[in-house]
């Protein structure tokens, strides 16, 4: 919604200020550790408020900046670039910072001390990394072109109230972002605790890292594809969607039953562990920016800060109410990988009845002629 009110670079210079109060707070040397526990909960509190920046400035992005037959292209690069974080995030924890059932003598002062040290490089190092991005939008980073895109660009859009009114009223709206909220909410939950779901199948923190990498970087590449596909030959997200839906529908369902051995007696490999969790990555990561593309288009001329913030709201509760129920059953999982397809097959059948509409694209290629 601060894109709308504010502006682009206002909100980015806001949003990237909060990342370098938060990743410093993390950062300060205090020896009293229930002090360091409030400043680094306070950090995270901070980098929390950042982040829906970072997941819904895209299509705002990709129409401020870009033509018609470039706008699914950047708007997957702009969402998907993001996640590179979170793949980063997969290694980075297992590589640098050694894991505790794999220390020997843990009680040992120098091992403890050696993973500290560890964790605390890693702070330094993402508090340098926001630094220098809060540096570079100071610099440099405008709020919008000379001369607008498209028409859609230079249009007046709904206000603030009118634009929540409408969303709530209109029923194909709440439709996709049920759609998009349920199996993207479900996934980003299940993929936070990947190594605790597999550690009973013995599979290692480190591989469960990497099946993390790749499948947010498959899911990057795919995703780029699918958008410059939609860019080319418009009209066609929904058909996208459900080819990602079913494929994610697929994926997760051989997961699931491989992880069921005793029933399923189908083989649990490492290469069927990566196949199926890295291909279920794919669909859904790459579904993203083909979501976030058809919420703007269904709902225009809603700003698109607000649509996408308010699917990424009901995304995140969705992930909310997964962790909250683990909290109470995480001694057995095979209920929370049975939510992954459950979910996949519900967004299917949601976008099989939806009905799609292009009102940005109708005003920009009927006013352009």
């Amino acid at each position: 919604c601060y894109f709308f009110i504010v502006g682009l670079r206002v909100t980015v210079l806001l949003t990237s200020s909060l990342m370098v109060l938060g990743a410093g707070l993390r950062c300060v040397p205090v020896s009293d550790l229930e002090i360091r526990k409030k400043l680094i909960h306070g950090g995270q509190l901070l980098n929390g408020l950042a982040g829906p920046t970072v997941m819904n400035a895209a299509p705002f992005l990709s129409t401020t900046w870009f033509s018609p037959d470039e706008r699914a292209t950047a708007t997957a690069i702009a969402s998907l670039l993001s996640y590179l974080g979170s793949a980063a995030a997969f290694l980075v924890g297992p590589l640098v910072v050694p894991p505790p059932n794999g220390t020997a003598q843990l009680a040992a002062p120098s091992n403890t001390q050696h993973i500290k040290d560890r964790i605390e490089a890693v702070l330094y190092a993402e508090f340098g990394m926001v630094s220098l991005i809060f540096s570079a939008a100071l610099a440099y980073f405008p709020s919008r072109p000379p001369f607008p895109p498209s028409v859609a660009a230079a249009s007046q859009r709904l206000s603030y109230r009118r634009s929540f009114c409408r969303l709530l009223s209109n029923f194909r709206f709440l439709m996709i972002a049920l759609a998009y909220a349920i199996p993207l909410g479900v996934f980003s939950g299940w993929s936070g605790v990947l190594d605790l779901i597999l550690t009973p199948i013995h599979v290692s923190q480190v591989d469960a890292g990497w099946i993390g990498f790749w499948s947010i970087v498959g899911g990057c590449v795919v995703g780029i594809a699918m958008a410059r596909f939609a860019d080319f030959i418009r009209g066609m997200l929904k058909f996208i969607l459900l080819l990602l839906l079913s494929g994610a529908t697929l994926a997760s369902t051989w997961f699931t039953l491989t992880c069921l051995t005793s029933v399923t007696h189908l083989p649990l490999t490492t290469a069927t562990l990566y196949t199926s969790c890295i291909l279920l990555g794919i669909f859904l990561n790459s579904s993203v920016p083909i979501f976030f593309e058809l919420f703007v288009e269904t709902v225009y001329p809603v700003p698109e800060g607000i649509s996408c913030g308010v699917v990424t709201f009901l995304s995140n509760v969705f992930m909310g109410v997964l962790l909250f129920f683990l909290t109470f059953y995480h001694t057995e999982f095979s209920w929370f990988n049975w939510c992954l397809p459950g979910s996949c097959l519900l967004s299917l059948l949601l976008i099989l009845c939806f009905r799609e509409s292009y009102d940005r694209l109708y005003l920009d290629v009927v006013v352009s002629v």
